[in-house]
């Protein structure tokens, strides 16, 4: 796949054009932005996105939205194989202007790979222009997963939620939270929930595996990182992990590697 920077290719006069890349254990993108929406997703290995708005990670099966035009900066877990599309943002089927993690099946898995391999001024009305429009009409009925750690819109609230996926603090409560915040507690969770659409344990459950993973794919121990999170057990952990992620957390020890910084994606 000769295509992988998308700064090549946005400018075509197509709806939806696919690139595909491959990164060594670690890597990381730097900040950065697309013109178009873009569907980013790990064929192998894990991905982990930010945004000023929060954060997503996508296990395989799973792949990662982020609308045109927003900042953000992308973290492989793992040697990672990415099979990205970028849509125009007002082609039906561009799932709209939010960040999200979807659900993958077998069949948009195989378009996917398959746009991929796709020259990016294909032909509409042919066969290749085809395979892009079976991808759109599976993108517009995938369903969303809670794979998101969303940021308030509060300024204070989003850095402190930054802080902890940084350093997690599992055992400090609402009370600590609303205190360092200068709010009482019945205004911050009121907030919290309405800007985030998660209860402040909810979120903090969902952050986990956002910290858990980099840490995971270092060689860290399990029993340690689930200590550190505050689960009383790392069958606890285990149980949780699995929940959200699919696998359980030794799936993702040990890699190699340290982090590199590139730009684009």
């Amino acid at each position: 796949m000769s295509w992988s920077d998308p700064a090549l290719v946005e400018h075509i006069d197509r709806p939806i054009v696919g690139i595909g890349n491959e990164y060594p254990p670690a890597f990381e993108l730097d900040w950065h932005r697309h013109r178009r929406g873009q569907l980013l997703y790990a064929a192998r290995g894990v991905v982990v996105v930010s945004t000023p708005y929060g954060a997503w990670v996508a296990p395989p099966e799973r792949a990662i939205w982020t609308p045109g035009g927003v900042s953000h900066s992308v973290r492989m877990v793992g040697a990672v194989s990415t099979r990205s599309v970028l849509i125009e943002p007002d082609v039906h089927g561009s799932l709209g202007d939010a960040s999200k993690v979807i659900q993958v099946s077998p069949l948009l898995r195989s378009l996917l790979e398959a746009a991929c391999d796709i020259e990016p001024e294909y032909e509409v009305g042919g066969r290749d222009g085809m395979v892009m429009a079976l991808l759109l009409a599976e993108l517009a009925c995938a369903p969303t997963v809670p794979l998101a750690v969303p940021f308030p819109k509060h300024a204070a609230m989003a850095r402190k939620c930054q802080m902890f996926l940084d350093a997690p603090t599992p055992h400090d409560t609402i009370d600590q939270w609303s205190a360092d915040l200068g709010m009482g507690r019945r205004a911050f969770t009121r907030a919290f929930r309405k800007q985030t659409g998660l209860s402040f344990r909810a979120w903090r459950q969902q952050a986990c595996p956002l910290v858990a993973l980099p840490r995971l794919a270092a060689g860290e121990a399990v029993t340690t990182i689930a200590l550190d999170l505050g689960y009383e057990s790392p069958a606890a952990f285990t149980t949780m992990f699995k929940r959200l992620i699919g696998v359980a957390p030794s799936h993702y020890r040990p890699t190699d590697g340290k982090p590199e910084k590139a730009n684009g994606s």
